[in-house]
């Protein structure tokens, strides 16, 4: 049964920063392609950031120069100039064959985590 549980959510202040964390049961992190997707509300979801079990990562353009996402024991975003369009419920997604913006090629999913920018 695989889980995946997104931690490091919040609120901060437009330009600050947050760390957004992944931990993964029942999935093996050293050889598995994840990634970040957000779903503000009365919009789709989108992607943010994916990496592949080599380490080798692809941005949305919105992100990019922004954010960092990084694999070891868990998933991490690292979000850095933080702007009020970045409001939206975070999630950890599992499962891509290679790095990917779709929801279509991800298999598990976790519960998310809020990220507020004022």
């Amino acid at each position: 049964h695989v889980q995946l549980v997104e931690s490091g959510g919040g609120s901060v202040q437009a330009g600050g920063s947050l760390s957004l964390s992944c931990a993964t049961s029942g999935w093996s992190m050293s050889t598995t392609c994840m990634g970040w997707f957000r779903q503000a509300p009365g919009k789709e979801r989108e992607g943010v950031a994916s990496i592949n079990d080599d380490g080798v990562p692809l941005y949305a353009d919105s992100v990019k120069g922004r954010f960092t996402i990084s694999k070891d024991s868990v998933l991490s975003l690292r979000m850095n100039s933080l702007k009020s369009e970045d409001t939206a419920m975070y999630y950890c997604a599992a499962g891509c064959w290679a790095p990917a913006l779709v929801s279509r090629a991800y298999t598990y999913w976790g519960q998310g985590t809020q990220v507020t920018v004022s």
